[in-house]
């Protein structure tokens, strides 16, 4: 017969323990989540300087925006003055650029390359635009080089001869213009069209060198194709992109064309756009 063990009193359980565990789990609750608010508590001080570092960014980067858009003004004024009827206030200097006389002398070369060259712009291989302050004479590249080359052609230098006889007497700048159609060449001398229409812009330099013209007066540029004058879609539009340009400019519009004393008696007596133009 089994007997059944009586508990003692120091055996008996207690039944609330679960709260000592639970008051615990609460506390580790609470201090984690004032750990998460302390972390995600904005530092004012860090703020601060967050926006005004902003703010200085901003500033900057609006600067930059209207230097550039003073620039495109600068060259837009010096495209209206091209357009225009000659300016009253150029023609009046007294002292730095006679430009009146030079508009005559440009008139005159002008005039004087029409006749030289009369049958190519007959052909269309050869165009003569006369604008007040510089002279423009856009070539084909046909007349001068072989296809996708730098290489002058066989009759390209009695052209660039005539052409360097006319200038040779006067100081102007002349400025040389390489343009490509939009058919990309890809060789060792030439990856890109830039190089191609560099390199043919400064073998025209070259050879006017070789004529007689200072090379202070000269420079040569490339375009590429980014300054068509027609479209690319047919094989004429492209023959005539395909072009080397002649600028002959108006001393009071060349970069290097006066002295610090010139330029600054021309800032006097020009309206800002127009100095602006002629830097």
């Amino acid at each position: 017969m089994s007997r059944r063990r009586k508990k003692s009193p120091g055996e008996i359980h207690n039944h609330d323990r679960w709260l000592v565990s639970y008051a615990d789990f609460v506390t580790l609750l609470f201090a984690f989540f004032v750990v998460m608010y302390s972390i995600s508590a904005v530092n004012e001080e860090k703020y601060k300087a967050f926006s005004s570092s902003l703010e200085t960014a901003f500033n900057e980067k609006n600067r930059q925006l209207k230097e550039i858009v003073a620039v495109q003004a600068a060259a837009q004024a010096n495209a209206v003055i091209a357009a225009s009827e000659p300016n009253p206030v150029l023609e009046e200097m007294a002292t730095g650029f006679d430009l009146a006389n030079e508009k005559r002398q440009l008139a005159m070369v002008s005039d004087l390359l029409t006749k030289s060259l009369g049958p190519l712009v007959d052909e269309n291989l050869v165009s003569i635009k006369k604008k007040d302050y510089w002279i423009e004479l856009e070539l084909n590249s046909e007349l001068l080089f072989l296809s996708g080359d730098a290489e002058l052609a066989a009759g390209a230098k009695p052209l660039l001869q005539k052409i360097a006889k006319e200038f040779k007497a006067l100081p102007n700048t002349i400025n040389i213009e390489g343009h490509t159609d939009t058919n990309p060449i890809s060789t060792p001398e030439f990856p890109s069209n830039w190089e191609l229409s560099s390199a043919r812009a400064t073998r025209v330099v070259q050879e006017f060198i070789k004529d007689g013209i200072d090379p202070v007066r000269l420079s040569a540029i490339g375009y590429g194709q980014y300054h068509p004058v027609t479209d690319n879609e047919t094989e004429q539009g492209r023959f005539k992109n395909r072009r080397v340009v002649v600028l002959l400019i108006a001393q009071g519009f060349e970069r290097y064309g006066s002295s610090g004393q010139e330029r600054a008696d021309l800032t006097q007596k020009q309206p800002e756009s127009v100095v602006q133009a002629a830097r």
